[in-house]
């Protein structure tokens, strides 16, 4: 089998590459596991990384039609993990842009797999921006309207109604997984909405001031990247047959503020005699408002029953970071 990864040089596309290539097997299309014999990851840059004979990489950009048909390269036993997509602040303030990658690019990359003929596997990050404004329920389930208050939860929702409408008709075997914010990404903060739920754990671990553009009040879904790796794996694995007419799945996630962030660093810097950084308050009006049109809880239960894990407690998601 061949595994294509759009976004593979971005943190979690890295981390479920290697996750794969590990595990070895993936189920294929007649549903039983197959070897992982390819790999191709795709992007617009990829950080400095070991050679692997498995694993081919291609820089470009997904709405290049022509970089898709070149990681599929004539191969017919494919599965597919799309997550390449602009971030939510990036989307606010380029439009078109956002349009040609997350919308265009999406299309490319199902159009690609339609083409296939042998109805691949193909699991698409979505996100919990698909939902918002005043239909939002809390917490929100995977039944609530969809009525996103960003761009880029609006290119979400619309590749979770394309993904639904390319399986129903048999183009491909298509599954989305709606990601809270994951937690703790490393490196700098990126132009996501969300960054800060990174940066208020990441920067004080590391005796750094964290900038904070939100109320501390503010709660918001939060999952730890370990558990967004393997709920991919095992969406993706998941017998077709058990999967309903929506196949997107909200998965589970903490309900975090940065006050309740802020406790728990202050118990594990107690514990392992760390020295923090301080949590700032450094409103941004235009990050709080994004915010506020997000969920601030998930009901996880549809993907829970489909056999996708939980995320472990929030302390044990830091002291991951911390270890690793």
């Amino acid at each position: 089998m061949k595994v294509i990864i759009t976004g593979g040089g971005g943190f979690l596309g890295s981390q479920l590459a290697t996750k794969i290539l590990e595990k070895g097997m993936l189920t294929g299309q007649r549903g039983k596991p197959e070897p992982i014999e390819h790999m191709v990851l795709i992007d617009s840059k990829f950080p400095a990384s070991q050679p692997n004979e498995r694993v081919k990489f291609i820089i470009g950009d997904i709405s290049d039609r022509d970089i898709i048909e070149s990681a599929i390269d004539g191969s017919t036993n494919i599965s597919i993990f799309h997550l390449a997509s602009m971030v939510s602040g990036e989307c606010e303030e380029r439009y078109d842009d956002a349009i040609r990658v997350n919308l265009d690019g999406s299309r490319n990359v199902f159009e690609a797999a339609r083409a296939i003929k042998s109805r691949p596997r193909l699991v698409f990050a979505s996100s919990i921006a698909c939902f918002g404004g005043s239909a939002m329920p809390t917490p929100v389930t995977d039944l609530a309207k969809r009525t996103p208050q960003t761009t880029y939860g609006m290119t979400k929702s619309i590749c979770e109604a394309l993904v639904n409408d390319h399986s129903r008709k048999g183009h491909f075997d298509g599954r989305s997984a709606r990601l809270p914010t994951v937690i703790i990404r490393p490196g700098k903060p990126n132009a996501a909405a969300s960054s800060w739920a990174s940066g208020m754990f990441r920067e004080p671990l590391s005796g750094e001031p964290c900038n904070l553009p939100v109320r501390r009040d503010q709660p918001h879904p939060m999952t730890g990247f370990r558990t967004v790796i393997d709920s991919f794996i095992k969406l993706h694995d998941a017998d077709a047959k058990r999967l309903d007419d929506d196949r997107a799945y909200g998965l589970p996630a903490h309900r975090v503020t940065p006050d309740l962030a802020e406790q728990v660093l202050i118990e594990i810097a107690e514990e392992r005699e760390l020295q923090l950084g301080e949590i700032l308050e450094s409103f941004d009006p235009l990050i709080q408002q994004i915010v506020d049109n997000w969920p601030t809880a998930v009901d996880g239960n549809r993907a829970i029953s489909l056999g996708l894990p939980e995320p472990p407690p929030l302390k044990n998601i830091v002291e991951q970071y911390i270890d690793q």
